[in-house]
């Protein structure tokens, strides 16, 4: 009965994800991608939990539901968007990104294919990972992440931090008449520069 209901719940919220997921890029009006957007982060979190993944299901609403998407939202409520132009862009690329998902889609079901010709999608692991009951959930992925993945995840530490800073460099723009502050030229002022001692007579002004 137990196992009945978890593939019930299993497959409803596999179509739940596959549903919102199509509507992200179905549907006309950009607020309505976004919050059906946060439903497949949702639904995926649920999918993460039914497999024993806690940790990454919460992680997933925290970061993905409660920050990114948000902010996608607000981004785009804010914005002026011309949905006639929005939807010409759409149709200029759509075989390009038809042609990207099939050959996509091809790669997928021709991985699939050959892991059920062979064993090698059956063999186990070279790092698995601990069983439940020895450590918890978070402890394991943290073992995993920081001993025998420790290089790839610093790597993608890097990648992420080089992709932040490039972002702040276009986006950087000098504005003509408007006054910025300047720390290093702050830090390089001298005494000199920065009070002047004048001597006032007494009973007159400046």
């Amino acid at each position: 009965m137990a196992e009945t209901l978890a593939t019930v719940i299993f497959y409803a919220f596999a179509l739940v994800t596959i549903g919102s997921a199509v509507m992200v890029i179905a549907s006309k009006n950009p607020v309505h991608s976004v919050f059906f957007l946060i439903l497949a982060f949702f639904s995926s979190a649920g999918l993460f939990v039914l497999i024993g993944a806690e940790y990454i299901a919460m992680t997933l609403v925290i970061v993905y539901v409660g920050a990114v998407a948000v902010l996608f939202l607000f981004v785009v409520m804010m914005l002026d968007i011309n949905f006639a132009e929005l939807r010409q862009g759409f149709l200029k690329y759509l075989p390009m990104g038809a042609l990207t998902a099939g050959l996509v889609l091809f790669m997928l079901l021709f991985a699939y294919y050959v892991s059920l010709q062979s064993l090698a999608g059956l063999m186990s692991p070279r790092h698995p990972m601990p069983s439940a009951e020895d450590v918890t959930n978070t402890h394991a992925i943290g073992k995993l992440i920081y001993t025998y993945y420790l290089y790839p995840f610093q790597l993608a530490g890097v990648i992420l931090l080089v992709a932040m800073i490039g972002a702040i460099v276009l986006t950087l723009r000098a504005r003509v008449g408007v006054r910025k502050q300047s720390v290093g030229a702050q830090l390089a002022r001298t005494r000199e520069q920065s009070m002047a001692i004048i001597k006032v007579k007494s009973g007159e002004g400046l």
